[in-house]
Protein backbone atom coordinates (compact mmCIF):
# COMPACT_ATOMS: atom_id res chain seq x y z
CA UNK A 1 0.00 0.00 0.00
CA UNK A 2 1.85 3.32 -1.04
CA UNK A 3 1.99 6.10 1.58
CA UNK A 4 -0.73 8.64 2.12
CA UNK A 5 0.89 11.86 2.89
CA UNK A 6 -1.37 14.97 3.22
CA UNK A 7 -0.45 17.60 1.18
CA UNK A 8 -0.25 20.23 4.18
CA UNK A 9 2.08 18.06 6.14
CA UNK A 10 6.14 18.32 6.20
CA UNK A 11 8.07 15.32 5.61
CA UNK A 12 11.93 15.50 5.62
CA UNK A 13 13.66 14.56 2.46
CA UNK A 14 15.63 12.26 4.85
CA UNK A 15 13.10 10.67 6.94
CA UNK A 16 12.34 7.19 6.59
CA UNK A 17 8.90 6.33 6.25
CA UNK A 18 7.62 2.59 5.15
CA UNK A 19 5.22 2.22 2.38
CA UNK A 20 2.00 1.73 4.40
CA UNK A 21 2.24 5.11 6.61
CA UNK A 22 -0.43 7.64 6.75
CA UNK A 23 0.41 10.97 7.30
CA UNK A 24 -2.47 14.01 8.33
CA UNK A 25 -2.66 17.60 7.87
CA UNK A 26 -0.08 19.68 9.15
CA UNK A 27 1.76 17.36 10.87
CA UNK A 28 5.45 17.63 10.90
CA UNK A 29 8.15 14.66 10.43
CA UNK A 30 11.70 15.58 11.08
CA UNK A 31 14.96 14.68 9.59
CA UNK A 32 16.08 11.61 11.68
CA UNK A 33 13.11 9.97 11.72
CA UNK A 34 12.03 6.35 11.02
CA UNK A 35 8.30 5.26 10.80
CA UNK A 36 7.39 1.68 10.17
CA UNK A 37 4.74 -0.37 8.59
CA UNK A 38 0.69 0.42 9.12
CA UNK A 39 1.66 3.98 11.13
CA UNK A 40 -1.35 6.12 11.22
CA UNK A 41 -0.29 9.71 12.09
CA UNK A 42 -3.06 12.16 13.17
CA UNK A 43 -2.74 16.06 11.71
CA UNK A 44 -0.94 18.55 13.78
CA UNK A 45 1.32 15.78 15.54
CA UNK A 46 5.73 16.53 15.51
CA UNK A 47 7.68 13.88 15.30
CA UNK A 48 11.44 14.97 15.48
CA UNK A 49 14.81 14.33 16.83
CA UNK A 50 16.48 10.38 16.49
CA UNK A 51 13.20 8.60 16.90
CA UNK A 52 11.93 5.63 15.68
CA UNK A 53 8.18 3.61 15.93
CA UNK A 54 7.98 0.11 15.08
CA UNK A 55 4.84 -1.14 13.19
CA UNK A 56 1.19 -0.44 13.56
CA UNK A 57 1.59 2.72 15.71
CA UNK A 58 -1.53 4.96 16.05
CA UNK A 59 -0.57 8.74 16.93
CA UNK A 60 -3.70 11.33 17.40
CA UNK A 61 -4.03 14.82 16.92
CA UNK A 62 -1.71 17.28 18.35
CA UNK A 63 0.66 14.65 19.94
CA UNK A 64 4.80 15.86 20.16
CA UNK A 65 7.04 12.83 20.25
CA UNK A 66 11.09 13.24 20.07
CA UNK A 67 11.68 16.74 20.88
CA UNK A 68 14.22 17.83 23.40
CA UNK A 69 14.00 16.85 26.91
CA UNK A 70 13.05 19.11 29.69
CA UNK A 71 16.34 18.38 31.73
CA UNK A 72 18.76 21.15 32.79
CA UNK A 73 21.45 18.90 32.62
CA UNK A 74 21.13 18.19 28.79
CA UNK A 75 24.07 19.52 26.67
CA UNK A 76 23.00 18.58 23.78
CA UNK A 77 24.26 15.35 23.62
CA UNK A 78 22.72 12.48 20.94
CA UNK A 79 19.64 10.63 22.16
CA UNK A 80 16.45 9.17 20.82
CA UNK A 81 13.25 7.72 21.70
CA UNK A 82 12.21 3.72 20.51
CA UNK A 83 8.52 2.93 20.02
CA UNK A 84 7.56 -0.54 19.57
CA UNK A 85 4.57 -2.03 17.58
CA UNK A 86 0.89 -1.69 17.86
CA UNK A 87 0.97 1.85 20.46
CA UNK A 88 -1.82 4.03 21.05
CA UNK A 89 -0.57 7.44 21.46
CA UNK A 90 -3.86 9.87 21.95
CA UNK A 91 -4.22 13.61 21.63
CA UNK A 92 -1.23 16.29 22.55
CA UNK A 93 0.70 13.94 24.76
CA UNK A 94 4.41 14.26 24.46
CA UNK A 95 7.02 12.15 25.14
CA UNK A 96 10.49 13.59 25.14
CA UNK A 97 14.00 12.48 24.11
CA UNK A 98 16.44 11.34 26.61
CA UNK A 99 19.31 12.97 28.18
CA UNK A 100 23.12 11.59 28.02
CA UNK A 101 25.08 10.71 25.31
CA UNK A 102 23.55 7.64 23.49
CA UNK A 103 20.39 6.99 26.28
CA UNK A 104 16.99 6.67 25.14
CA UNK A 105 13.15 6.85 26.14
CA UNK A 106 11.71 3.85 25.33
CA UNK A 107 8.07 2.72 24.90
CA UNK A 108 7.09 -0.87 24.58
CA UNK A 109 4.56 -2.72 22.78
CA UNK A 110 0.66 -2.40 22.87
CA UNK A 111 1.01 0.47 25.10
CA UNK A 112 -1.90 2.85 25.80
CA UNK A 113 -0.87 6.61 26.07
CA UNK A 114 -4.00 8.55 27.03
CA UNK A 115 -4.51 11.88 25.93
CA UNK A 116 -2.08 14.74 27.79
CA UNK A 117 0.31 12.08 29.27
CA UNK A 118 3.62 13.26 29.92
CA UNK A 119 6.98 10.79 29.12
CA UNK A 120 9.90 12.60 30.40
CA UNK A 121 13.35 11.47 29.54
CA UNK A 122 14.78 8.36 30.04
CA UNK A 123 11.47 6.55 30.78
CA UNK A 124 11.29 3.17 30.03
CA UNK A 125 7.54 1.67 29.50
CA UNK A 126 6.67 -1.37 29.06
CA UNK A 127 4.60 -4.00 26.97
CA UNK A 128 0.79 -3.54 27.60
CA UNK A 129 0.89 -0.49 29.66
CA UNK A 130 -1.83 1.60 29.99
CA UNK A 131 -1.36 5.37 31.03
CA UNK A 132 -4.62 6.88 31.87
CA UNK A 133 -5.22 11.07 30.59
CA UNK A 134 -3.04 13.74 31.75
CA UNK A 135 -0.55 11.41 34.03
CA UNK A 136 2.84 12.70 34.04
CA UNK A 137 5.54 10.79 34.31
CA UNK A 138 9.06 12.58 35.61
CA UNK A 139 12.39 11.57 34.03
CA UNK A 140 13.95 8.00 34.20
CA UNK A 141 10.95 6.95 35.49
CA UNK A 142 10.30 2.71 34.29
CA UNK A 143 6.96 0.98 34.38
CA UNK A 144 7.35 -2.37 34.07
CA UNK A 145 4.80 -4.77 31.96
CA UNK A 146 0.67 -4.67 31.95
CA UNK A 147 1.18 -1.62 34.56
CA UNK A 148 -1.82 0.45 34.70
CA UNK A 149 -1.61 4.55 36.11
CA UNK A 150 -4.56 6.21 36.64
CA UNK A 151 -5.57 9.33 35.31
CA UNK A 152 -4.02 13.00 36.74
CA UNK A 153 -1.25 10.58 38.00
CA UNK A 154 2.32 12.44 39.03
CA UNK A 155 5.38 10.01 39.76
CA UNK A 156 8.44 11.19 41.32
CA UNK A 157 11.83 10.81 38.88
CA UNK A 158 13.55 7.45 39.20
CA UNK A 159 10.10 5.66 40.40
CA UNK A 160 9.69 2.34 39.19
CA UNK A 161 6.04 0.67 38.83
CA UNK A 162 5.93 -3.18 39.14
CA UNK A 163 4.43 -5.35 36.21
CA UNK A 164 0.62 -5.89 37.02
CA UNK A 165 0.45 -3.07 39.58
CA UNK A 166 -3.04 -0.54 39.95
CA UNK A 167 -2.06 2.60 40.65
CA UNK A 168 -5.55 4.72 40.79
CA UNK A 169 -6.18 8.13 39.85
CA UNK A 170 -5.79 11.08 41.34
CA UNK A 171 -2.75 9.52 43.11
CA UNK A 172 0.55 10.97 44.15
CA UNK A 173 3.83 8.06 43.66
CA UNK A 174 6.75 9.54 45.16
CA UNK A 175 8.45 5.90 45.77
CA UNK A 176 8.10 2.33 43.92
CA UNK A 177 4.94 0.54 43.59
CA UNK A 178 5.66 -3.56 43.89
CA UNK A 179 4.30 -5.77 41.10
CA UNK A 180 1.09 -7.09 41.62
CA UNK A 181 -0.13 -4.60 44.41
CA UNK A 182 -3.38 -2.16 43.76
CA UNK A 183 -1.83 1.61 45.10
CA UNK A 184 -4.22 4.76 45.66
CA UNK A 185 -4.72 7.61 47.39
CA UNK A 186 -2.20 11.43 48.03
CA UNK A 187 -0.33 10.45 50.03
CA UNK A 188 -0.64 7.28 48.38
CA UNK A 189 -0.73 3.80 50.42
CA UNK A 190 -0.89 0.35 49.01
CA UNK A 191 -4.44 -1.47 49.22
CA UNK A 192 -3.67 -5.20 48.38
CA UNK A 193 -3.63 -7.04 45.62
CA UNK A 194 -4.41 -6.07 42.30
CA UNK A 195 -6.97 -9.13 42.57
CA UNK A 196 -9.25 -8.30 39.17
CA UNK A 197 -6.34 -7.42 37.06
CA UNK A 198 -4.34 -10.59 37.96
CA UNK A 199 -7.41 -12.68 37.38
CA UNK A 200 -8.30 -11.09 33.93
CA UNK A 201 -4.84 -11.72 32.76
CA UNK A 202 -5.06 -15.28 33.55
CA UNK A 203 -3.49 -15.77 36.84
CA UNK A 204 -4.75 -18.74 38.65
CA UNK A 205 -6.46 -18.97 42.04
CA UNK A 206 -3.65 -20.29 43.57
CA UNK A 207 -1.10 -18.00 42.03
CA UNK A 208 -3.36 -15.09 43.68
CA UNK A 209 -3.50 -16.72 46.75
CA UNK A 210 0.38 -16.81 47.39
CA UNK A 211 0.82 -13.64 46.28
CA UNK A 212 -1.58 -12.16 48.75
CA UNK A 213 0.37 -14.26 51.82
CA UNK A 214 2.88 -12.25 50.23
CA UNK A 215 1.71 -9.18 50.40
CA UNK A 216 0.12 -9.85 53.91
CA UNK A 217 3.37 -10.99 55.64
CA UNK A 218 5.45 -7.89 53.75
CA UNK A 219 2.83 -4.95 54.92
CA UNK A 220 0.69 -6.09 57.76
CA UNK A 221 3.00 -8.61 59.86
CA UNK A 222 4.16 -5.18 61.57
CA UNK A 223 7.76 -6.62 60.18
CA UNK A 224 10.11 -4.39 58.95
CA UNK A 225 10.93 -5.35 54.97
CA UNK A 226 14.14 -7.29 55.67
CA UNK A 227 12.16 -9.15 58.42
CA UNK A 228 9.25 -9.60 56.15
CA UNK A 229 11.34 -11.03 53.08
CA UNK A 230 13.34 -12.84 55.00
CA UNK A 231 9.76 -14.25 56.52
CA UNK A 232 8.92 -15.00 52.58
CA UNK A 233 11.86 -16.66 51.68
CA UNK A 234 11.40 -19.13 54.48
CA UNK A 235 7.49 -20.11 54.45
CA UNK A 236 6.66 -19.49 50.45
CA UNK A 237 7.67 -21.21 47.70
CA UNK A 238 10.17 -19.03 45.06
CA UNK A 239 7.66 -19.29 42.23
CA UNK A 240 7.95 -16.89 39.41
CA UNK A 241 5.70 -14.39 41.02
CA UNK A 242 6.66 -14.62 44.06
CA UNK A 243 10.64 -14.03 43.03
CA UNK A 244 9.30 -11.30 40.97
CA UNK A 245 8.24 -9.77 43.79
CA UNK A 246 10.66 -10.39 46.28
CA UNK A 247 13.69 -9.79 43.70
CA UNK A 248 11.67 -5.82 42.80
CA UNK A 249 11.52 -4.98 46.48
CA UNK A 250 14.99 -6.24 47.19
CA UNK A 251 16.49 -4.15 44.22
CA UNK A 252 14.47 -0.92 45.12
CA UNK A 253 16.69 2.26 45.18
CA UNK A 254 13.58 4.78 46.17
CA UNK A 255 12.10 2.44 48.61
CA UNK A 256 8.54 1.28 47.93
CA UNK A 257 5.29 2.92 49.58
CA UNK A 258 4.14 1.67 52.55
Amino acid sequence: MPRDIHPTAIVHPKAELAQDVSIGPYSVIGENVTIGDGCRIASAVLIDGETTLGKNNRIFHGAVIGTVCQDLKYRGERTCVRIGDGNTIREFATVNSATGEGESTIVGNAVLIMAYVHLGHNCVIGDNVVLANAVNLAGHVRVHDFASIGGLTPVHQFVEIGQHAFIGGGSRIPQDVPPFLKVAGNPARVYGLNTIGLARRGFTAEQRALLKRAYVILFRSGLNVTQALERIHAELPRTAEIAMFVDFIRNSERGILK
